[in-house]
């Protein structure tokens, strides 16, 4: 277990009542779980929360023991989400951080049994994400909204741009390093990392290509080493005074979507968006111009074509597009 994700574990996650009782190698097993097999500091933070809650619930109902936690109890807690009008995309996640600790506990010798593995969410069929997308005429309104008469504008629209054009991310975009913005075969590359530990190099569009040279060019970091972070915060200037510096510090994912916030603003866009609205835009804006699905797969660097699916909001055109046939005049 990483030292890093050991702290996270321990600062955000306070330990069950029912897992403080239990032996201490149920409590070194858990917070291995945490810190070792989950490698997604996302991920880490939903099932922790989603763990806790349930070990809440077993308290609230007079179980107190890790042995006494029986697939009774379990089928009780996700009947108690459902009856909570728990999405059923909410209900799986529960489901599966529940089942895997309980696996890992397992497998460490400290329970007999998972009570969980014959306890099943509802079946979720999805074909359409929720995740708002952009027109490629809004998306491009957007960008050229941004000043780039500042440091603060080249890297907000830098940002957005790699987003869009790369569909990746915001995590992997503000993850990116100076080093890993390369040449490669006369044109500007980056190196993300995705979900699950996947590297993947994926060539700038022309467009981002100058974004980024425009935004590394004015804040001096075609020379910065390697593992300088390429999206940072700036550094707080006394009374709102000078030119704004980088803090070397890597953008959170917070800050990310508080600046998409205000640049939606700013550009006067009705769609509520959030960062991840751009990994939608990308792609159906990609599979708009004769784009593949398998393609997109690739460059979302996607499991499964299935996923990608989600992202592709090509048939909102057409569905806006019959419903204007409702002539009614009310």
């Amino acid at each position: 277990m990483s030292s890093r994700a050991l702290a996270v574990v321990r600062a955000e996650w306070a330990l069950p009542a029912i897992l403080e009782a239990a032996s201490a190698k149920a409590r070194k097993r858990t917070f291995e779980f945490f810190g070792a097999s989950i490698r997604n500091e996302n991920t880490r933070r939903a099932y922790m929360k989603a763990v806790g809650v349930f070990f809440e619930f077993m308290a609230d109902n007079d179980v107190l023991a890790l042995d006494d936690i029986e697939p009774l109890h379990v089928a009780a807690y996700l009947e108690a989400m459902q009856d909570e009008g728990r999405s059923v995309a909410t209900q799986k996640q529960h489901m599966a951080a529940i089942r895997m600790l309980l696996d890992y506990l397992v497998t460490g010798g400290v329970l007999a049994h998972n009570p969980a593995l014959s306890v099943r969410a509802p079946r979720q069929s999805v074909t359409k994400g929720k995740t708002p997308t952009l027109s490629a005429e809004e998306a491009g309104e957007l960008l050229r909204s941004i000043e780039t008469d500042t440091l603060v504008g080249l890297r907000d629209r830098a940002l957005l741009g790699v987003m869009v054009f790369t569909f990746a991310r915001v995590s992997a975009a503000l993850g990116v390093d100076v080093g890993e913005v390369y040449r490669q075969k006369k044109r500007l590359w980056l190196r993300l990392h995705e979900k699950g530990g996947k590297v993947h190099d994926m060539p700038c569009h022309h467009t981002l290509e100058g974004y980024l040279e425009d935004y590394m060019d004015a804040a001096g970091l075609n020379d910065a080493p390697a593992s300088t972070r390429l999206f940072q915060s700036f550094k707080r200037r006394p009374y709102g005074r000078g030119e704004p510096e980088l803090s070397g510090r890597r953008l959170t994912r917070v800050e990310a979507w508080q600046m998409v916030q205000r640049r939606a603003e700013a550009a006067g866009l009705e769609t509520h968006i959030c960062n991840h609205t751009f990994r939608g835009t990308g792609i159906t804006t990609y599979l708009e111009n004769g784009g593949t699905l398998e393609n997109a797969k690739v460059m979302a660097a996607h499991a499964s074509v299935r996923t990608t699916q989600l992202y592709d909001r090509r048939r909102d055109d057409v569905t806006l597009d019959e419903v204007v046939k409702i002539n009614i005049k009310g």
